[in-house]
């Protein structure tokens, strides 16, 4: 079966979610995988999704037609065989706060710490919080640690980032629980 990468952006609002998936749920469509989150002030989604009678994005274009009439970008993209399927990562799941004044390369050197050392981040979010006058940057990043490596080597590694960039950085265990 053909699987499709569908991603929706524009201004956020409430219904999206709920405009999308019936969309999905009339047309047939399952969805395999997806994520959403508002950025700034855009709603963001991306899916994954399959149809069994549908084999090319020609045969669905026009069914996103009502979102794109109010005003949400609409992107589709055919996957290659398999590029739905989420890999197995060996290795201890784990997740990584970083706290501190906004300031340009926060995430490229945390990520760049994280990557020299074949940590693969799963998951990364950022926002900002508090007020105008003293906001806080955060960022979370759910990642596997290779199979050799524990939390503790980490938080030893990233003692030199946290006095570089000042900022907080912790990591802790995220539990996998079997259903």
């Amino acid at each position: 079966m053909q699987h499709f990468a569908l991603t929706i952006i524009g201004r956020d609002r409430p219904g999206i979610v709920s405009q999308v998936t019936e969309i999905l749920f009339k047309a047939g469509f399952n969805i395999a995988d997806s994520s959403c989150s508002i950025l700034g002030g855009q709603f963001s989604m991306i899916l994954i999704i399959s149809n069994p009678n549908i084999s090319t994005t020609e045969d669905f274009i026009d069914t996103f037609k009502p979102l794109e009439e109010n005003n949400l970008s609409v992107f589709i993209r055919t996957l290659k065989p398999g590029g739905e399927i989420r890999s197995e990562l060996e290795g201890e799941l784990c997740m990584i706060s970083v706290y501190g004044a906004d300031k340009p390369g926060i995430v490229f050197q945390v990520a760049k710490e994280l990557g020299d050392r074949h940590i693969n981040i799963t998951d990364l979010n950022t926002k900002l919080v508090g007020d105008k006058l003293k906001p806080v940057y955060v960022m979370m990043l759910e990642a596997i640690l290779p199979l050799d490596t524990e939390i503790e080597e980490i938080e030893i590694w990233m003692q030199e980032l946290k006095q570089k960039l000042q900022v907080d950085i912790s990591v802790r265990s995220l539990v996998v629980m079997e259903l």
